[in-house]
């Protein structure tokens, strides 16, 4: 039974996923003149798309607190690939993701046709290009979706944030949003650390094929109440870096061996 239902979920992703790169192709051509137009219909695309491959996953997406309207710098921790259908599902975003997402098959096109910030965080040289992005796409009016631990993590806790992609809301201080992501599996059931965050040496592939296996699982976003300024970007990123922790509940308990 599982088999099946990973296959034909699988199956039902690729369709769905090629179905969203089709809409934004032509929704993109439509509206070839109308930039603003342009990005809300690849945002209706991106969000329909989250959605539907939440629900094909089984997946039961509780959020808390106010989402952040457009334009905003969001930040949040990062726990997954599945981290990025959970907030486009709610809210309308442009999200800064590593260079190597770029190269995903599908996924991969899909996150390039909805103007995904791609940074190759090894090359200091790129970073005054991925921040120009940054500052224009807020200057046009859209929201701006960060994961400054750099990486994904097995939440025991939040990592300490990078402060670099935080330079614009540092130097033109701009009020910056933040969020808490969380996962949880039934009881008896592969653990949530394992079987939804994807961290570590693990294969997307496998990884993606046991997490297509669970019957569901639970997502937590939980939105904090205010926003927060600062023009130095390491005293931001660590008063950022606070406010998610004091929002965040461990995927999974540090062992007496890792604490």
């Amino acid at each position: 039974m599982g088999t099946f239902r990973a296959a034909w979920r699988l199956l039902l992703v690729v369709k769905l996923t090629a179905l969203a790169y089709l809409a934004v192709l032509a929704g993109s051509l439509a509206t070839l003149a109308l930039p603003r137009r342009r990005a809300r219909w690849r945002h209706l695309c991106f969000r329909w798309w989250s959605r539907c491959l939440l629900a094909v996953m089984g997946a039961q997406v509780e959020s808390h607190g106010p989402a952040p309207e457009p334009p905003f710098f969001l930040v949040t921790n990062h726990l997954s690939y599945i981290d990025v259908l959970v907030l486009a599902s709610r809210v309308d975003a442009v999200f800064i993701a590593k260079s190597d997402v770029a190269g995903w098959p599908v996924i991969g096109s899909l996150c390039r046709s909805v103007g995904t910030l791609f940074v190759d965080r090894r090359l200091n040289r790129d970073l005054p290009r991925v921040l120009d992005s940054i500052d224009r796409t807020l200057a046009n009016g859209q929201g701006v979706a960060l994961f400054p631990e750099g990486t994904s993590t097995g939440g025991e806790e939040v990592a300490r944030f990078h402060p670099s992609l935080l330079e614009v809301p540092a130097q033109t201080r701009y009020p910056v949003s933040y969020a808490s992501l969380g996962y949880a599996t039934a009881d008896g059931g592969a653990p949530a650390h394992l079987a939804v965050c994807w961290w570590g040496d693990m294969e997307l592939p496998g990884h993606l094929w046991n997490l297509l296996h669970l019957p569901g699982f639970r997502a937590t976003v939980s939105f904090g109440d205010e926003r927060i300024q600062d023009a130095d970007r390491k005293r931001l990123a660590a008063r950022l870096w606070r406010a998610v922790d004091g929002l965040f509940t461990p995927v999974v308990s540090r062992t007496p061996e890792s604490a």
